[in-house]
């Protein structure tokens, strides 16, 4: 369970890492891509944040993540430089591709289909808890 604390930092750090990264799109060039937060979630003793990342187009999301994480310095850099008044020490980023709407989207489908995925548990994969 999160405290209000882990989720204001997580609130702020999701807020100025969406503007990071997309300002990088945008400064980039990439004019048919989509990145968006989708959540941070900061652990207890506020040491590292686990950020969520949504890529559209999904398939470039494995190339995304990996520039995202050679960056890492200079975007946690950035984000130190937007967050000082706020925070006095910024938390290590991990990043992660959030693929909760595809997993929503495999969901509707076998639902949608002849055989129920509840009677059938193979029709959809398993996932490990986040």
């Amino acid at each position: 369970m999160e405290t209000n604390r882990q989720k204001k930092i997580g609130s702020v750090l999701q807020n100025d890492l969406v503007d990071i990264l997309q300002g990088e799109v945008r400064k980039n060039g990439l004019t048919n891509l989509i990145i968006s937060v989708s959540k941070v979630i900061v652990t207890t003793d506020l040491g590292v944040a686990r950020v969520y990342l949504s890529v559209f187009p999904q398939d470039r999301a494995a190339e995304i993540l990996a520039a995202v994480k050679s960056n890492m310095p200079l975007i946690k850099h950035d984000l130190s430089q937007r967050v000082k008044l706020q925070l006095r020490k910024v938390p290590n980023l991990s990043f992660y591709i959030d693929d909760s709407l595809d997993y929503i989207e495999k969901i509707d489908n076998a639902l949608s289909a002849k055989e129920n995925p509840i009677e059938n548990r193979d029709l959809l994969e398993k996932r490990k808890k986040s």
